[in-house]
C-alpha cells in the first residue's frame, strides 16, 4: 500500500467517520475504487474495527438493467441491501462512500425517463440512515484514470490526485490541523448566519430569481455533525459549505444550474427549474431533462427542496476553475441547492420529533436528495430578515459578512 493511500484512509477514518474500536465499517465503492477500499480496510482493522464490509458496485449492470428490465421493476431495490443499511443504523456503525465516477455519462443514449427511475446505488434506506445521523458516515473521492480523462481530456490521474490532496490538506505537514482551521472558519460563518435569524434567502443571477423561505428556529450548519455515539463526524471530505434546510412549502421562482450535474450516470446540462408553491413544476435542460423529471416523481417530496448551501470564493475547489463532474467536489466549489429530503439535524429538537412533526415544521420528506450547483460570480445571494429588510450574503462569490472571513 502506498503512503498516499494510507494517509488518505487515515484522515477519512480518524476525521471523517471517527471510527471507534469495535465498530463495523461499511465501504461502498466502484470496482475501480478498490485500492482505496483496501486501504480503508487495512487502516480500520489496525484501529480495532469489528468487521469491514466492502460492497463493490458495477455500473455496467445498471446500464443493462435500464436497457432491458421491465419498467415496473426499475425502482425496486434489493431487500438485502436495505437490510444492510438498517443493520448499520441499528448498531450505529460507520459508512464510507467512495465517489469519483470513472464514467459519469455511461447512460448517454439510453431512455432518460427509464434511467431516472433507477436510483441504485444511492437508495432511500441509505439516505434515511444518513439524514437522521443513525450512522457515522462520510463521502470521499478516489482519482482514477478514466475520471481524469473525462475531466481533463487526458488520463492524468496524478493531476487529479494533486487536486484531491490540496482540497483535503493532505499536502500539508499536519492535514488534520489544517482541516480543523478551515472548519473553524466555517463554524463561525454558520453561527453568524444563524444569529441573523433570516426569514428567507434569495438567489438572483442569469436565469435565476429564486426565494427560499427558511424554518423558524433552524440553524445553519457545517458538514461536521454529531455521530450516533456522540463523536463528531465530517460527512463530506472535502467540505467548503454552510447549509440549512428551507421550508419546502415556501420556495418560489426559477433557478438555472451553473455547472453540469452528473446524475444517475447521465450528465444534465443547462438545467432550469421553475418552482411554484414550493414544488418544482417545470424542468428544462439541454441534456438529461427526462432523468430529472423521473427523479422528481419518485415520491411526493422528491419535487420539493431539502437544502440550501452557501460556498464562497475561498473554496480551493472553486478556485481551481475545474468542473469535476462529481457532486461531492462540484457542490463544494459553489453555492448549491438540493431537491428531495431535508436535513432534520438543523433543528435543535429534531431527535424528539416524529416524521409528521418534522413535516409540519417544514422539513421535506423524500427518499431522494440531489444537489445541484447554482452559484457563480454573476449570482447574488441576499438574506431577507423577518422585518423585510435585507442583507447581502454573497456578491461575485465574495462573502459580504466580513467578520466571518
Amino acid at each position: 500500500m502506498s503512503d498516499r493511500l494510507d494517509r488518505y484512509a487515515s484522515v477519512l477514518l480518524e476525521v471523517g467517520v471517527r471510527l471507534q474500536p469495535g465498530q463495523r465499517l461499511a465501504v461502498n465503492a466502484d470496482l475501480q475504487h478498490a485500492p482505496l477500499a483496501r486501504a480503508l480496510a487495512e487502516r480500520a482493522y489496525r484501529m480495532g474495527a469489528h468487521y469491514v464490509d466492502i460492497w463493490y458496485w458495477d455500473p455496467y449492470a445498471k446500464r443493462s438493467r435500464i436497457r432491458h428490465a421491465p419498467e415496473d421493476t426499475l425502482s425496486a431495490t434489493p431487500d438485502w441491501l436495505n437490510r444492510r443499511y438498517e443493520s448499520l443504523a441499528d448498531a450505529g456503525d460507520a459508512l464510507v462512500v467512495i465517489t469519483g465516477d470513472p464514467e459519469p455519462d455511461l447512460l448517454a443514449g439510453l431512455d432518460e425517463r427509464r434511467a431516472g427511475l433507477d436510483r441504485m446505488p444511492a437508495i432511500a434506506s441509505r439516505y434515511h440512515a444518513q439524514r437522521f445521523a443513525l450512522i457515522a458516515w462520510t463521502i470521499a473521492a478516489y482519482p482514477t484514470a478514466q475520471w481524469a480523462q473525462t475531466v481533463f481530456g487526458t488520463p492524468d490521474v496524478e493531476r487529479l490526485w494533486s487536486y484531491i490532496e490540496q482540497f483535503l490538506y493532505l499536502d500539508q505537514p499536519d492535514p488534520v490541523a489544517a482541516l480543523q482551521a478551515r472548519m473553524n472558519q466555517l463554524r463561525s460563518r454558520a453561527r453568524q448566519l444563524t444569529e441573523l435569524n433570516l426569514d428567507a434567502v434569495r438567489f438572483v443571477g442569469p436565469g435565476t430569481d429564486l426565494t427560499l423561505g427558511l424554518i423558524p428556529g433552524a440553524h445553519w450548519s457545517t458538514s461536521e455533525q454529531d455521530g450516533p455515539h456522540g463523536h463528531p463526524v465530517m460527512v463530506n471530505m472535502p467540505t467548503e459549505e454552510v447549509f440549512t434546510t428551507p421550508d419546502h412549502r415556501r420556495v418560489e421562482g426559477y433557478v438555472t444550474s451553473t455547472k453540469p450535474l452528473a446524475l444517475n450516470k447521465t450528465i444534465v446540462r443547462d438545467l432550469r427549474l421553475t418552482v411554484t408553491g414550493g414544488r418544482i413544476t417545470e424542468v428544462a435542460a439541454a441534456t438529461g431533462a427526462d432523468v430529472v423529471r423521473s427523479q422528481l416523481t419518485r415520491d411526493d417530496g422528491a419535487s420539493r427542496f431539502g437544502e440550501v448551501a452557501l460556498v464562497d470564493d475561498l473554496s480551493p475547489i472553486g478556485r481551481s476553475g475545474i468542473t469535476f463532474l462529481d457532486t461531492l467536489l462540484d457542490e463544494n466549489a459553489t453555492c448549491h441547492l438540493a431537491w428531495g429530503s431535508g436535513i432534520p439535524t438543523v433543528l435543535t429538537d429534531w431527535r424528539d420529533l416524529t416524521t409528521e412533526r418534522l413535516e409540519q415544521r417544514g422539513i421535506n420528506q423524500s427518499g431522494t436528495h440531489v444537489d445541484f450547483m447554482v452559484g457563480g460570480p454573476e449570482v447574488t445571494v441576499t438574506g431577507i430578515r423577518r422585518d423585510g429588510s435585507t442583507v447581502e450574503l454573497l456578491r461575485q462569490e465574495h462573502w459580504q459578512l466580513e467578520q466571518s472571513r
